[in-house]
């Protein structure tokens, strides 16, 4: 007989999304589905439209990281116009971008994943989200706001506001920084970086406690994908596309953002509304070959920038890099090693805007190429603070939006997302009982990628997570979900 049970803390993921977990004949679980249950329909809607609309309405997918499809809307509009933007335009644009993975990446650690590696996995779930981390470590908690604030600031100062700015345009940028708002930036370094070096220790003091987390929370053979400079040096905003297996090996370098297509495929399941990407060269893998190495499902974010890098650039990221790929052999597979990642970068992009806030470029008015249509095609290739993102557009004569497709960070962790949530569930569950903290480790172990499901600003609220057991009869055994 079916059985509800109803479980109500604050739940720390954003969007709508059900899971199916599937029993065998012992009770065992046999396989597991992440299923996301909402549609926006960007690409179908966007149709008809003028390209120079493009940035500020695609800004307007995601209110985590507007500046993500900004630049990436922008970069493919630059293609269309076939210009050279101003190098100044390039280099705030690049600001803005270290800008938005100092918030994004602040609000996933400090606000939805901290309560959990702070307090708990098993901890209390009334108390396991924000409003309990900031009663048990108020400096931490402090420290997180303060860094997300620093990265919203810069966001702001270049684009006139936090959440989607219309800033970014094809050709270039309407406005440079002002020499009060780089003074600004630059007087709020110091503090920003020394929480996130605070943080970045704290988190490596805690890593014994979650042995049995780091080896089931995706930990897996996969490919890593995301740009990488000309000498192969962590890229965020420009690059080229470099994919590399879990030993580290290099199997695609050097590829144009434009040629993407060549080497990614998108595969679309009946159960979920997000797509799932894949390489190509390798193919879709089904059910049976998850397990095997040479697979075509892929990883990109932090993690994979992390794995498919030479080098940072920056001393005391460099330095953390070195301590993060000591971890394994190879390429660092465990995605519970996101939240290692994240921090990383956070202090990459501070060294970052330490070297690039002394640069006269940034106040320069010189700042956008003025050309019409030349290229009907165009792609613009970004690093979300999720993952690579891809803006691919096709255009009529006048500009209209004929065809777009986008390609999003969340859509392309979905295989391993799919793969995460059944390694954790084949550890912790057994039988047909559903304890709350295995459920919470589900949870987790999606919230170490970072997913936005919905695109919304849910920082704190309910995430109608559904979670089935079915038999092999194809009879629901139990059902867990939060209303």
């Amino acid at each position: 007989m079916s059985k509800k049970i109803i479980i109500d803390p604050v739940t720390r993921i954003e969007g709508h999304a059900k899971i199916t977990i599937y029993l065998d004949d012992t009770g065992q679980v046999n396989n597991a589905r992440f299923h996301i249950t909402e549609f926006r329909g960007f690409e179908k809607f966007c149709e008809g439209r003028p390209l120079w609309e493009m940035p500020g309405i695609t800004a307007r997918i995601c209110g985590i990281c507007p500046v993500s499809h900004l630049l990436a809307s922008a970069k493919a509009g630059d293609a269309i116009l076939a210009v050279n933007i101003p190098k100044a335009a390039i280099k705030l644009r690049r600001l803005m971008n270290l800008g938005q993975i100092i918030q994004s990446h602040a609000l996933s650690f400090f606000h939805l994943s901290a309560p959990d590696l702070l307090l708990g996995m098993d901890s209390n779930p009334e108390k396991r989200n924000i409003f309990g981390l900031i009663a048990t470590n108020p400096e931490l908690a402090r420290g997180g706001i303060r860094l997300r604030q620093f990265g919203q600031e810069i966001i702001e100062l270049l684009g006139g506001k936090k959440i989607h700015p219309s800033w970014a345009v094809p050709g270039g940028v309407r406005e440079a920084l002002s020499e009060s708002g780089r003074m600004q930036i630059k007087n709020r370094l110091p503090e920003a970086k020394r929480i996130i070096l605070d943080a970045i220790s704290l988190f490596k003091n805690i890593l014994n406690n979650y042995q049995a987390e780091m080896q089931t929370f995706g930990n897996f053979p996969s490919l890593f994908m995301g740009l990488v400079t000309a000498d192969g040096l962590w890229e965020h905003y420009d690059g080229k596309i470099r994919f590399v297996d879990s030993a580290g090996n290099i199997i695609a370098d050097r590829i144009e953002p434009s040629r993407y297509q060549e080497f990614i495929g998108e595969a679309v399941e009946s159960d979920s509304y997000l797509k799932s990407p894949y390489y190509r060269p390798l193919g879709y893998p089904d059910e049976q070959e998850h397990c095997r190495l040479d697979n075509g499902m892929y990883r990109v974010g932090p993690l994979a920038r992390l794995n498919i890098c030479s080098s940072i650039g920056t001393t005391l990221a460099d330095r953390e890099l070195r301590e993060f790929r000591d971890y394994a052999q190879g390429c660092v597979t465990s995605s519970f090693f996101y939240h290692y990642a994240r921090l990383i970068e956070i202090l990459a992009s501070i060294e970052h805007i330490e070297i690039s806030i002394e640069d006269t470029d940034l106040l320069s008015t010189q700042l956008r190429a003025n050309a019409g249509i030349n290229q009907l095609e165009g792609v613009g290739v970004s690093e979300a603070p999720r993952g690579t993102l891809f803006h691919h557009y096709q255009v009529d004569e006048n500009g209209l939006m004929r065809k777009i497709n986008l390609i999003i960070a969340t859509g392309q962790n979905n295989l391993a997302m799919n793969r995460t949530v059944a390694q954790i569930a084949r550890h912790f569950i057994h039988g047909s009982e559903i304890p709350e903290g295995m459920l919470n480790r589900v949870e987790a172990g999606i919230r170490a990628f970072d997913p936005c499901l919905s695109c919304s600003t849910h920082a704190v609220g309910q995430m109608p997570l559904h979670v089935e057991l079915v038999g092999v009869d194809g009879k629901i055994v139990n059902e867990v979900w939060r209303d």
